[in-house]
């Protein structure tokens, strides 16, 4: 025997007709694309919990503005009871004016801050669930046929 003989080549990929690709090339396409499918949907998922964070961030602040307007609307109305007890007409009379303002302010943005809120809830990925749920029937629907 030459030392030619004696080893053996790698054996050469046989080229498939479309339908015919062996087990294992087919397992592991399907292992790839389905890894890319994952990490999609996991990229779809971090966007949409990244804006719903947002939403949130928006109506929260809202809402803190909305109880230092608040706050403030509170105290305007001592200082106007006071004025009211202390002063004639016009001093109290502008004090009230100053707190209607106030309460018109914080009631808006109240009512933004809600609106917000209400935007971004519930605090779930929902587009992402509902592509999974279809890749899934997709996968399912593929391995009975």
């Amino acid at each position: 025997m030459s030392s030619t003989q004696s080893h053996r080549t790698a054996p050469r990929p046989q080229a498939h007709e479309p339908g015919q690709e062996p087990v294992g090339e087919l397992v592991q396409r399907a292992s790839q694309q389905l890894t890319e499918l994952v990490r999609g949907e996991l990229r779809l998922a971090q966007a949409e919990m990244k804006e719903k964070g947002k939403r949130y961030g928006k109506g929260g602040g809202l809402f803190g503005g909305a109880g230092v307007v608040g706050f403030l609307m509170l105290q305007a109305l001592v200082a106007t009871v006071i004025a009211a007890l202390a002063v004639p007409l016009p001093v109290w009379a502008a004090g009230l004016i100053v707190t209607a303002v106030l309460g018109v302010i914080a009631a808006v943005m109240a009512l933004s801050g809600k609106k917000q809120v209400d935007r971004a809830a519930p605090p779930v990925p929902e587009q992402t669930i509902e592509n999974v749920k279809a890749d899934v029937a997709e996968i399912k629907g593929s391995a009975h046929r």
